[in-house]
Order: C-alpha cells, then sequence, then structure tokens
C-alpha cells in the first residue's frame, strides 16, 4: 500500500536564522554560513531550496531581518513562490517554528481541512546531494505525521561522531516510521561508540514532519509562554506585497516578539512529547557544522590532506587548508585546520574543531567587528570591500548593481572622495545632481547630504577615499532608502 501523500499537501518551512559561529573567519553574522559559497561554488541555503522544492513549489522561509537581502539573492531566478517571515530577534527554533506555523494557519483559513496541512521543518544549512533520495524518504513520513506524530529523521550513523545529537529508536517497532524512545545531546566519545554498536541509535538531523495542529497543541501544551507570545507578535504583523512576482516579506510585532524566551524545539517540546516517530536516511548527509565536517565534504590526498584554493603542503599529513585569495604553505605540520580570509586566519587543530565558538565569544568581549563583518561586505545594492585604513582615514572600493542605489545620506564626521573606475555613477551632492564617468572624480563635503546612483545596465565600481575623524559604519544618517534601512 502507498503510505505517501501527494507532495502539494507538504509545505516546506526552511530554518535560516543560524549564526555560523563553528565556522568563523568564514561564517560571521553579517554574513552566515548558509550563505557561504561551500560546495560548488553554491550556497547551502540555495542547496536547501532546490532539494526541497521537489517537494512543493511554494515554500515558506524563517530569517533574520538583517539577512533579508542575502535572502532575496539566493531567491532570484529561482521561480518558487516564497513567503519569509522575518525575526527581528534570534529566539532560536521553537519560536522561529511557532511563527511559521501561525503565519501558515493564517494562510490556509478557508481550506476544506486546513488541520490535515503538513509542515517540514529543514534547516537551512545542511549538505544531502541526493535530492530524490531526499524526497522519497520524506514522503515515507508522510502518513504516520498525517495520523498525528511528530516524524523526525534520523541518519544511519557511520563513526561514533560527538559532535550530534542522537534518537534512540525501538529496534522492536515495525515499518518505515519508527517509535522514538528518546533524544541523547552530544554524547562522550565512549557513549558514541556505543550507540554505534547497539544498532538502535540514529544522528538527530533535526528535520521535522507534522501537521500543523500537532505543532501548535504541543507548544501550547510544553511552551505556552512561547505560543502566546509567537501568536500576539504575529497578531501584529506587517505584510509586504509580493516583491518580483515570487518574495514576500512577513514581519511580526518586533517589541511583542523581544519579550519571546529563546529555547530549541528539542528542549522546549520534544523532549516531552510521546508520539514521536523517526524515520532513517541512508544517504549522504552532514550538517556542516564544523571545519572538520566542511573539509570531510574533499577529497584527500595520499597524505590526508584536503586543499581549496591556492594552498600548497609540504611534509605535511591530515591537514585541511582553505586558501581562496593567496598562497598559504604549510612545512612539517599535521592534523590542522587553516581557513584563510582577507582579514582573518584561523589555525587550529582537528581535535579543536568544536570549539571555534569559543574564538567568537573571545573576539566579541573584545568588540571586535571581524565577528560581524567581513572585509568585504555586501549590500542590497551591491558590495563596498576596505581595502586600507589608518589613522583618520579609510579607502574603500565600491561596485553598485545596474540600476541601484545607495541611500539619499549625509555624514556627521568624514568627508569622502569618489573616483569612477568602470561605469557610470550618478551622484547627488546637495541641490546638484550630475553624472561621472571613468578616471572622473567628485568631492564629498562632511555633513552634505547626497547619494551615488547607477543609471546603466553595467556595473559601476569607484573608489571612495574617507577623511575624518570617525569613520565607523554608524555614521550614516538616511534620509531615503530604497530598501527600507533606517
Amino acid at each position: 500500500m502507498n503510505t505517501s501523500i501527494a507532495p502539494s499537501r507538504i509545505t516546506p518551512v526552511i530554518l535560516c536564522g543560524g549564526s555560523g559561529t563553528r565556522l568563523w573567519p568564514m561564517s560571521r553574522k553579517s554574513y552566515p554560513k548558509q550563505f557561504l559559497p561551500l560546495i560548488n561554488k553554491q550556497s547551502l541555503l540555495y542547496q536547501t531550496l532546490k532539494r526541497v522544492s521537489a517537494l512543493n513549489s511554494s515554500v515558506l522561509m524563517v530569517g533574520a531581518e538583517e539577512h533579508r537581502f542575502l535572502i532575496s539573492d539566493e531567491l532570484q531566478a529561482m521561480g518558487l513562490d516564497v513567503d519569509l517571515v522575518l525575526e527581528p530577534f534570534a529566539k532560536n527554533t521553537a519560536a522561529a517554528m511557532g511563527l511559521a506555523a501561525l503565519f501558515q494557519l493564517k494562510q490556509s483559513t478557508g481550506q476544506n481541512d486546513p488541520s490535515k496541512d503538513l509542515l517540514l521543518f529543514c534547516p537551512a544549512d545542511h549538505h544531502i546531494p541526493d535530492h530524490q533520495r531526499f524526497k522519497a524518504v520524506v514522503e515515507q513520513g508522510a502518513k504516520a505525521a498525517s495520523d498525528g506524530h511528530v516524524v523526525t529523521y534520523g541518519i544511519l550513523p557511520t563513526h561514533p561522531h560527538t559532535g550530534y545529537g542522537y534518537i534512540q529508536f525501538d529496534a522492536q517497532s515495525v515499518g518505515p516510521a519508527l517509535d522514538v524512545l528518546r533524544f541523547v545531546e552530544k554524547p562522550a566519545l565512549e557513549d558514541a561508540q556505543s550507540f554505534l554498536l547497539s544498532n538502535d541509535h540514529l544522528w538527530n538531523s533535526g528535520i521535522f514532519l507534522l501537521r500543523r495542529d500537532v505543532l501548535m497543541d504541543a507548544l501550547l501544551k510544553h511552551a505556552p509562554d512561547i505560543y502566546e507570545t509567537c501568536l500576539a507578535s504575529m497578531s501584529k504583523a506587517s505584510i509586504e506585497p509580493w516583491q518580483e512576482g515570487h518574495l514576500r516579506f512577513i514581519r511580526p510585532n518586533a517589541e511583542i516578539f523581544s519579550h519571546c524566551r529563546s529555547q530549541s524545539i528539542d528542549y522546549a517540546v520534544m523532549e516531552h512529547l510521546n508520539n514521536i516517530k523517526t524515520i532513517a536516511f541512508n544517504g549522504q548527509w552532514s550538517d556542516v557544522g564544523s571545519w572538520s565536517s566542511v573539509a570531510e565534504l574533499s577529497p584527500p590526498d595520499p597524505e590526508g590532506n584536503r586543499i581549496l584554493g591556492d594552498g600548497l603542503a609540504l611534509n605535511t599529513s591530515n591537514t585541511y587548508i582553505n586558501a581562496p585569495h593567496r598562497k598559504v604553505v604549510t612545512l612539517g605540520v599535521k592534523n590542522l585546520l587553516i581557513i584563510d580570509t582577507p582579514d582573518a586566519v584561523l589555525i587550529a587543530s582537528q581535535e579543536s574543531a568544536q570549539s571555534v565558538k569559543e574564538v567568537v565569544e573571545a573576539l566579541e568581549s573584545q568588540q571586535d567587528e571581524k565577528t560581524l563583518l567581513h572585509r568585504k561586505v555586501k549590500r542590497p545594492w551591491g558590495w563596498y570591500d576596505r581595502i586600507d585604513q589608518g589613522e583618520r582615514f579609510q579607502v574603500k572600493r565600491i561596485a553598485v548593481n545596474p540600476g541601484a542605489s545607495l541611500s539619499l545620506q549625509k555624514h556627521q564626521h568624514r568627508a569622502e572622495h569618489w573616483i569612477v573606475v568602470k561605469g557610470t555613477a550618478e551622484v547627488t551632492c546637495g541641490e546638484q545632481i550630475y553624472r561621472l564617468q571613468e578616471n572622473q572624480s567628485t568631492y564629498i563635503p562632511v555633513g552634505e547630504v547626497h547619494r551615488l546612483h547607477n543609471p546603466e545596465q553595467t556595473v559601476l565600481e569607484m573608489i571612495e577615499v574617507q577623511s575624518g575623524s570617525y569613520l565607523g559604519e554608524d555614521d550614516i544618517v538616511r534620509i531615503n532608502d530604497s530598501y527600507g534601512r533606517d
């Protein structure tokens, strides 16, 4: 008997709010790991969107307000209808799933039996290359989920991994959907070895399939404060019209949502339930949760080294080098992780891969902005790269997309010199509006209202030289902005 249901009954929900601190220095708060082109020059989010679109071309996403333009870039030309719930604050997965369920309830009002709608919650930062196998395994859980069970997907373990959580299932249960006995957090090595030998444990993927009403009832019973806060904030949410026909922004009320308790769905709900089933996924999977996990996605050379970019390993073994920007050479070392970026380099032992978040915590305590921004920073209008800086000056390379504009703005503490190196710039400076061609320049005095616009169909590239007493990014007073930024 076919136990699956039509794919249209399953709504994929991508949870896109992670910070990816264990992949610093490439992953930073303004550009976390789900947006990094880590595999085949594609981001993990892009791969997740392609994977779930086989189930349904209409997708619901929950992400951070500050990442909305990064998400929009990933969605361009994909042809998916996406509702994007923008969290004003990161409050972990219980709140994110609650917001998604409440929004989907509002959208499905008036349908014949909306309580039977299934939601598939997927993290945005997993690597699962076999999309067809993923689709087939997801649909194996549809019958159990329709019957009111919470279905979670476990990964058949290949080694005693201490960085993953585990699911213990009842080995006597029958069928693809197995009864879950308990969840186990990241175990010690001895326990992980025991789990591997027992044949009744799976790695916890964090992927769930369940009816919307089952999720809402579980939140109301086991985390009523989270449920009520999500309900109140969604009742006063603002909804923007569809962007370019395929993307719509939903913004819960920020003041109400700020009071929501932050907790994972595992602790808030799952550990209290007794109606959970699991289905084993026997295929390639990685949560890409550490640099060791990233390294494992590349084939090793005979010495066990994995090298991406311009790396050279001499008398070196079991070492991962990620060097996309310049030559990185190792000599006489072993068991290292080396990740090079233009403004920071990480060198760590393989055993310390799970502890990289401690580096981020240490840098945050020093108020080092390298936890937040890269040297090259993406913006909705293009990007800028801080190529030099010193006392009272900073030099940026700026690229503005065709037809895009920076905000109409002014600065209280700095003046700017602009030099066009490619394309055409339309400059607003005070009451004047004029154009600059390649090799032409202009000067923006301190306090003058100004704007930069690219009127052409090719990318505008320019050099900006800032000078003044304070050069921080918060010295921007926006008067008008096409992207809704304050």
